[in-house]
């Protein structure tokens, strides 16, 4: 456990912003049925799975645009 304390100040913020952007991506895609391709089960996969490429990867490829 020791050797991970000189890494927090990197490692706390990185693990922040997964972690914001996977909830905001997963709320996303459960209140929207609408996606330019894929379905529900195929972006909540990739937004769980993937950390922080997979909402990012949502916002800019998946979600629908709004009108």
């Amino acid at each position: 456990m020791d050797e991970l304390i000189p890494y927090l100040p990197y490692l706390a913020p990185y693990l922040l912003v997964s972690f914001s952007l996977s909830i905001i991506a997963l709320v996303h895609v459960l209140k929207h049925r609408s996606f330019r391709f894929g379905n529900v089960f195929l972006w909540v996969v990739i937004v769980l799975l993937l950390q922080i490429i997979g909402p990012i990867g949502y916002f800019l490829v998946g979600k629908e645009e709004d009108v």
